[in-house]
């Protein structure tokens, strides 16, 4: 069985190899690119047959440069409790974090439309737990209210691919974008509420 090139020798100088490559691939997708291998290589100042060995092809790069941060929670400690309150701080968090990821959120979608056997971090349901948190004070509240169902049908209308919608097709401005989301969100939360009343 062979020993993956990246966990014999200089590992550590290896492991900032891979980092470099990643980096840069992040940054090519800021400016609006969809990297090839050979590109973060250049960009990094790394050799391409170098590059090469961290990365077969650039699929493999783009999905090592997809978001890292896999908080359990994007609400503070401080967040209110009172569920409409709860879902609009947590609609403006995740507006601004699909918003500080963009290319690689993009860079994500396209790579999910795809028939590969990977799933790609945007295929994982992150964001359905984030806002199944935000959420979380239906519990006692409204506990008829079936938050899970709730939480797919808000990610559904409000993630990243209806943000591009909004932004590329409806030609809104971020704010706009993410004020309509928002607003989306709650208009699900309120036809929960009227269906399910306070207990």
């Amino acid at each position: 069985m062979s020993v993956p090139y990246e966990a014999t020798g200089r590992t550590g100088q290896k492991s900032r190899t891979r980092q470099a490559l990643v980096e840069s691939a992040r940054k090519l997708l800021a400016e609006g690119l969809t990297p090839r291998v050979e590109d973060a290589a250049a960009d990094a100042g790394i050799s391409r047959t170098t590059a090469y060995r961290y990365f077969t092809n650039q699929r493999a790069l783009l999905l090592a440069a997809q978001p890292q941060i896999q908080p359990d929670s994007l609400l503070g400690p401080d967040a209110p409790t009172d569920p409409r309150a709860r879902l609009d701080a947590f609609m403006r968090a995740f507006a601004e974090y699909n918003r500080e990821w963009e290319p690689q959120l993009r860079s994500a979608l396209r790579l999910s439309l795809e028939a590969r056997p990977e799933r790609p971090l945007l295929r994982r349901g992150r964001a359905v737990m984030w806002i199944e948190d935000a959420l979380a004070p239906l519990e006692l509240t409204h506990p008829a209210v079936d938050r899970r169902a709730l939480a797919v049908a808000i990610r559904s209308a409000t993630g990243i691919e209806t943000l591009i919608w909004l932004l590329d097709i409806a030609g809104q401005s971020w704010a706009q974008a993410a004020e309509t989301v928002r607003r989306t969100a709650r208009a699900l939360l309120e036809a929960a509420l009227h269906e399910h009343p306070e207990q």
